[in-house]
């Protein structure tokens, strides 16, 4: 298959040929592809995918599948994840990746009507303001801290109160919000998942530009500095790393940095000395759980790119290479070790020139030591300084979920360190690492990997058969920093297991000591029945079964903090799973403002807009603005595709 998008590229006319003759793929080959996929007739392929192998059930009323034509209304990174580790797994598991790609961008459709909001909503005037870097990465400043000092925002307790709702912007084909945007001067770029990047001005709401790389955008836009412009940084699904130039979103370069063929990038990517970053991660965990999948093979690492022209300058492995270790119940070889993905940022420390970073659970046996752990690589080399495991032993993957062959023996509790590494910097002039886990740990670590202290927000981590039931709670996307208050959030979903008591909502703790200095939890707000409450995680996505979106919106099963966190020197943002975003005060918890954000909404643009969980990404503050994403449909939440505005009331 590979081989055909070779000769795709070089000769168009024997490529119908070479399509239906193409033997083994060749990564190389493949990612050349990936670099000219706008010009090729991709879903032309992808259709002639789609009759032979979809068709039979889609085309066929008596079937009760979704038709083509509905299928059209999905963007492709959707249609990926159903066709990758979704509820069309199994059907789709004897086809390669790159043919789950074409018959993705034949059903999503390269372009449509639906985009044709963009020529209306064109901006009228350049963006001449000043280029003040309002949100240039990930943790909106130095050492993945989250916090937004007075200098970048006008908005403070004694005002908050006033936010407004300003204007609106709604994309077709996204049910995902996720990615991100930068903030310099007046403009905001903004990715999808439809795989376009926006250049918006954040006060109007009209586009000054826009372009469309090949996957979605899956990372937050980092800006790093041009010759003569700023340049945006970001993956996408695909594992593909761009760099594009900020005024003209020409690309000046991509680079393909899968490790496996599962390989993709959740976290986003740090900047320091003209080297990008890259973390590492897999959704064979996902996959695993496929009863015919053989696992497991990959694992997480970091990559470090030149930032001229996005060459590799160095890798770093979290395991091994997997070999076979045995076999499973049902006569499939079982490789290992794996797993270890990086899901979140990496964190620069330039003055030790040092890189940190989390991992979460390997994916089968045997165990390793960078699982679960904190790891400091040397920037230059990428060698390890010293790593601390806060949890041995989780081998976990989605065969757990459901008794499959390929769940571990003796497995865990799939307890990763998704958040970011916190580099906390006192005003005596001490430094700390803070890390927040899944298992509901929150911790602290000396500069050389000593732990300090360790609290406990949430019991996710305590019950039988945590392997089976894993809560999905505990702390996600990203904790924050203010002064030495330590803003963590936790998810913590309601779920029936012995000694398991959620706590969702914002925990304040002591950065010296751990100590909880106070917690604010959130309620649903609305009754659900035991019977319309959903199965664990990807589990559900499975299941297929689900209650209608309607009265998910009204009285949705998930309303935890997941998303990362932002503080401001007295409050802290925080959005719910139920798209209830919130502003506390620093010093007591007290929620001084909310909105609402999942429910259908009036968009500037004029494309049907409707809120939903607010998941992964934390708010935007600049000057007087706020800036949120609403909709993340994965693992049965609220599906949405808002982008919504905020202002300070003038009066």
């Amino acid at each position: 298959m590979k081989k055909l998008l070779l000769l795709l590229v070089a000769l168009p006319a024997a490529a119908a040929i070479w399509f239906f003759s193409a033997d083994k793929p060749l990564k190389t080959i493949e990612g050349l592809a990936i670099q000219h996929a706008d010009k090729l007739p991709l879903a032309f392929f992808g259709e002639r995918l789609f009759n032979e192998h979809c068709a039979s059930c889609h085309d066929n009323p008596q079937m009760h599948a979704p038709t083509r034509e509905a299928l059209a209304g999905y963007s492709l990174d959707s249609v990926m994840v159903a066709l990758k580790f979704g509820k069309m797994q199994p059907m789709a598991a004897h086809l390669t990746d790159i043919e789950r790609g074409l018959i993705a961008i034949y059903l999503s459709g390269a372009e449509s009507d639906d985009f044709n909001w963009m020529a209306q909503q064109q901006c009228d005037t350049p963006d001449n303001s000043p280029p003040k870097m309002f949100v240039s990465n990930w943790g909106q400043g130095d050492g993945n801290r989250r916090f937004v000092d007075p200098g970048r925002t006008n908005i403070h307790r004694d005002n908050v109160g006033s936010l407004q709702l300003a204007w609106a912007m709604a994309f077709p084909k996204v049910t995902d919000m996720r990615s991100q945007p930068a903030v310099v001067g007046d403009t905001l770029y903004f990715g999808d998942k439809t795989g376009r990047l926006y250049a918006i001005d954040r006060k109007r709401g009209c586009v000054h530009a826009h372009t469309k790389v090949a996957s979605g955008i899956r990372s937050a836009i980092t800006v790093v500095p041009g010759d003569s412009a700023p340049v945006l940084v970001f993956a996408d699904s695909m594992a593909v790393v761009y760099a594009v130039d900020s005024q003209s979103l020409e690309i000046r370069w991509r680079s393909d940095i899968r490790l496996f063929s599962t390989s993709t990038i959740t976290g986003s990517i740090s900047h320091h000395d003209n080297r990008l970053y890259v973390p590492i991660s897999s959704y064979e965990v996902a996959a695993a759980g496929n009863p015919n999948h053989v696992c497991c093979e990959s694992h997480g690492g970091v990559v470090a790119l030149d930032l001229a022209n996005g060459d590799r300058l160095w890798e770093w492995h979290a395991t091994a290479d997997a070999v076979v270790q045995g076999q499973t119940s049902d006569g499939k070889p079982l490789l290992g070790p794996s797993g270890a993905s990086v899901w979140s940022t990496p964190t620069i420390d330039a003055a030790r020139n040092r890189l940190y970073i989390g991992t979460g659970e390997n994916l089968s046996h045997p165990a390793t030591a960078t699982s679960d752990a904190v790891i400091a690589l040397d920037l230059d080399t990428g060698e390890t300084v010293w790593q601390f495991q806060a949890t041995a032993d989780d081998v976990w993957n989605a065969a757990c979920l459901n008794d499959g062959t390929n769940c571990p023996e003796n497995a865990g509790g799939d307890f990763d360190i998704g958040a970011s590494i916190v580099h906390a910097k006192l005003d005596d002039g001490s430094e700390l690492l803070l890390v927040g886990q899944k298992s509901g740990d929150a911790m602290a670590l000396d500069m050389n990997g000593e732990l300090l202290w360790k609290t406990r927000v949430s019991n996710a981590a305590l019950g039988p058969d945590l392997h089976q039931t894993t809560t999905n709670g505990g702390i996600h996307w990203g904790m924050a920093l203010a002064g030495e208050r330590l803003l963590v959030p936790a998810a913590d979903p309601e779920r029936t297991r012995p000694g398991y008591d959620p706590r969702p909502g914002i925990h304040a703790l002591d950065v010296r000591s751990g100590e909880v200095l106070w917690f604010q939890g959130v309620d649903r707000g609305c009754y659900l029945a035991d019977e319309d409450k959903p199965l664990v995680g990807l589990q559900n996505m499975r299941a297929g079964k689900h209650r209608p979106l309607e009265d998910q919106y009204n009285c949705s099963f998930y309303y935890g903090l997941s998303s990362a966190a932002t503080a401001t020197e007295d409050l802290v943002f925080s959005g719910g799973l139920n798209g209830v975003l919130r502003a506390y005060a620093i010093k007591d918890g007290e929620v001084l403002w909310e909105y609402a954000t999942a429910t259908p909404v009036t968009t500037v643009n004029g494309v049907t807009g409707h809120g939903g969980a607010i998941d992964v990404d934390g708010q935007l503050l600049a000057g007087d603005w706020l800036y949120v994403q609403s909709g993340y449909a994965m693992f049965g939440q609220l599906p949405g595709n808002v982008l919504y505005a905020f202002k300070l009331s003038a009066d």
